[in-house]
């Protein structure tokens, strides 16, 4: 006796939610907070203490950013430092 193929259903798996893929931007952004970072931390190293505070970021913003980048970038985060100190 000859046997026959079992039926199966042929459906493609469903995504759940039906949500459309992200399509994938590059960018230097996750590395520049890591070059900020770096060089607050060592900045904190040097002058004995523990914490990395805003001042130590503000001082690494300074040093790593090119003028009125700086600038612009040190107007920002005291922006943002004051309105979160408000709250």
């Amino acid at each position: 006796m000859a046997k026959t193929p079992s039926k199966k259903s042929a459906k493609a798996p469903k995504k759940a939610g039906g949500k459309k893929s992200k399509k994938r931007t590059e960018s230097y952004s996750s590395y520049i907070y890591k070059r900020i970072a770096g060089e607050a931390g060592k900045l904190a190293k040097y002058n004995k203490k523990a914490t990395l505070s805003s001042r130590e970021i503000q001082t690494s913003v300074r040093l790593m950013l090119p003028g009125e980048l700086a600038k612009h970038a040190v107007s920002e985060g005291t922006k943002a430092v004051t309105k979160f100190s408000s709250a």
